[in-house]
């Protein structure tokens, strides 16, 4: 697959957001739903695991992978935003419409992700 512009910006937005729970893990960890185990590793997992995907997309040969990964994290990652939405703590005095709109996108992040499977 030839590749359009934005599926680079993709690509560089998953790496970029996976380095970021390495730099930042703490903020990450506050957003942890409290019934998921082993906070500080599943922060560190998930970041690599956006890493790990988002340079797997620049190889046509795992970019399908890739693709149905990113699809499967973000289904994963609904957890916390509906813990955000549901715990005034993880919300992290984030007004209302801005923690659903953060679970709406992540419905969007899915589709751009499930828009090149196709292309």
């Amino acid at each position: 697959m030839e590749a359009p512009w934005h599926y680079y910006i993709m690509a560089a937005m998953y790496i970029i957001a996976g380095v970021m729970h390495f730099i930042k893990p703490k903020a990450y960890m506050r957003i942890m739903p409290r019934y998921l185990p082993a906070h500080k590793s599943l922060v560190y997992l998930s970041g690599l695991a956006e890493v790990i995907l988002g340079v797997l997309l620049f190889f046509s040969s795992t970019q399908v992978l890739a693709i149905w990964g990113i699809i499967t994290i973000l289904g994963v990652f609904l957890l916390v935003h509906v813990y955000m939405l549901s715990n005034e703590k993880a919300g992290l005095n984030l007004p209302k419409w801005l923690l659903w709109f953060r679970l709406f996108l992540q419905f969007g992040l899915m589709y751009w992700a499930y828009f090149y499977l196709n292309a």
